[in-house]
């Protein structure tokens, strides 16, 4: 894996379901230009819900318990 998980499956699950309403909503109710973007957007939500990692939560540094315990090795 050429990544480490920093979104708990909680909080996947819950930008999976976000994220697909967001495309609905800027797809459908909004349109044009501004929809387009949020569904972009949204998209980018989703992946990071599918995929389990988040590239600003890594800039800032963000890792789940189990990921810190492995990288700094045990206590």
């Amino acid at each position: 894996m050429f990544y480490v998980k920093n979104v708990p499956n909680w909080e996947r699950v819950l930008r999976v379901i976000v994220g697909v309403a967001a495309v609905i909503i800027g797809l459908s109710v909004i349109g044009g230009t501004a929809g387009i973007v949020l569904a972009l957007a949204a998209a980018g939500i989703v992946g990071s819900g599918l995929f389990g990692f988040c590239p600003m939560c890594a800039m800032v540094g963000r890792r789940l318990d189990k990921a810190a315990k492995q990288a700094h090795g045990p206590r």
